[in-house]
């Protein structure tokens, strides 16, 4: 337990500072490629603790990357801080309360999951130095995980080719090492190109734009019946031609989030998708313009390094709460339906006690997944690297993410022990395989022999950069702060 103990040491010695970092997060929520405020607050933290920082990577302003060490394996440990739009919540209230009507909020967590992963890339750092270990430690701050894919580019862009290993986590309302799964997807816009004209006197004359998206949501609707169980399509229109409806609509934009569980899966359900655009163009005259927005992979396990998180998070046991955390955790689940608090535990295989305000155990590696499953562009750092992830209990259980009851509990003392403990498990993790190079070596072992029964393949194409639209004058402002 000695080696647990000293990084546990240096994890808590600058507890204070790391949670003080979550909390300035938290009031500055900044949605995909626009989190100016955050990136500077995490390069001025980098700064302060030594790190040789790199701003600005893989063509990203809010994208940094900090290093320690000039030799050995080279351990990443990832990082986010983007909010969500439409979730703007005042801290600590157990009811719907916005702080400003249509803000955005960090409804899944993220002040507290860059703030702890930096935490974690710290005590290594201070580990490293105090015992004089020839290794790397490396921290990504990586933006626009909601939507926006910046881990997807990095990895396809070979950010990460040097690493030996990666290792990430996120709030959660139980605690477990992440099993190797999650939705590979596609973000990908349709731009349908018709005719104008007077919808009542030279309707012939026209070709609706408008009409052919419609089309194409029902040739989806149709193929929905002959694809994987696992598999989604969901839509969202960025341009419905205006509203005048009078207008035969010359111009309409609809975007398909087309998910499914591996990306051979996925590559064959865009081919699909696109050929009903293609019909949909065929059947309305008009013509249709396609580009991809984003894409996701799908997460793939390494089991040796998740057994070695599995070890290190089973001797430090479950967050500490307490009474008040407690406390506020029962108001909050007020707030939940019964069927919000039956799924809190369906991905680690358990029945969820009705009376369990914060979870009080680790799942076991090996157990059952009854749970739906999202997407995540820790994906594709998969699929070039050996990674490992924890889920560490955050906020009530029952608790839907991506809700204002996430941001409620943001800067709860019970997030903030829940980081804190996210960190312990991730700097634990780190120190533990730089001293078992035997378990650098299987886990690139199993790495090695995916890629070569199915290489990666990134789902964003080459040609198409990230969706980078930020205002200069916030980011003049953040630099200045």
């Amino acid at each position: 337990m000695l080696n647990e103990e000293q990084i546990w040491k240096l994890v808590d010695a600058k507890r204070a500072e790391f949670i003080a970092l979550s909390d300035r997060v938290f009031e500055t929520p900044e949605t995909l490629y626009n989190e100016f405020a955050s990136v500077a607050e995490h390069v001025a933290a980098l700064k302060a603790e030594g790190f040789t920082v790199t701003e600005g990577i893989c063509g990203m302003p809010t994208a940094v990357m900090g290093e320690a060490g000039t030799e050995g394996p080279v351990i990443a440990i990832l990082g986010e801080f983007d909010a969500l739009p439409q979730l703007s919540q005042a801290p600590g209230v157990a009811e719907h309360s916005p702080i400003e009507v249509g803000g955005n909020g960090h409804g899944c967590g993220h002040n507290l999951l860059g703030a702890a992963s930096l935490l974690a890339a710290t005590a290594v750092k201070d580990w490293l130095a105090e015992n004089g270990i020839a290794a790397r430690v490396r921290y990504y701050g990586c933006p626009a995980e909601e939507g926006g894919a910046a881990k997807a580019y990095m990895a396809r862009d070979g950010l990460f080719d040097d690493v030996d290993a990666a290792i990430s986590w996120h709030p959660s309302t139980f605690n477990a090492v992440q099993h190797g799964h999650s939705l590979a997807n596609s973000r990908i816009d349709f731009t349908f190109h018709g005719k104008a004209a007077h919808a009542a006197a030279a309707p012939h004359l026209g070709r609706s734009a408008l009409d052919a998206c419609e089309l194409m949501n029902i040739g989806v609707n149709y193929l929905r019946e002959h694809m994987p169980d696992s598999a989604r399509v969901h839509y969202a229109y960025l341009d419905a031609g205006g509203v005048a409806p009078n207008v035969v609509q010359a111009k309409a934009t609809v975007r398909q989030l087309v998910r499914a569980a591996d990306l051979p899966t996925l590559r064959d359900l865009v081919a699909r998708v696109r050929s009903i655009a293609d019909g949909a163009a065929l059947m309305t005259g008009t013509e249709v313009e396609v580009k991809v927005y984003s894409g996701v992979s799908n997460l793939v396990g390494n089991r040796p390094i998740e057994e070695m998180m599995q070890r290190e998070f089973d001797k430090l046991g479950p967050v500490p709460f307490d009474a008040d955390d407690l406390g506020f955790a029962n108001e909050i689940r007020q707030t939940l339906t019964k069927d919000d608090i039956a799924a809190s535990f369906q991905r680690v295989g358990r029945e969820t006690p009705a009376d369990l305000p914060l979870c009080d155990f680790v799942a076991p590696l090996d157990r059952t997944s009854n749970g739906g499953e999202g997407s995540t562009d820790v994906g594709d750092v998969s699929w070039v690297v050996p990674t490992v992830q924890a889920r560490v209990a955050t906020c009530a259980v029952g608790t839907p993410f991506h809700t204002w009851q996430t941001v409620a509990q943001g800067k709860a003392p019970a997030a903030h022990k829940g980081m804190i403990h996210a960190a312990k498990v991730m700097a634990a993790t780190a120190s533990a395989l730089i001293q078992s190079p035997d378990t650098l070596e299987a886990a690139r072992a199993v790495h090695n022999d995916r890629q070569a029964k199915t290489p990666y393949q990134c789902p964003i194409p080459k040609e198409v950069s990230p969706p980078i639209i930020a205002k200069p004058e916030k980011a003049a402002r953040a630099i200045g702060q």
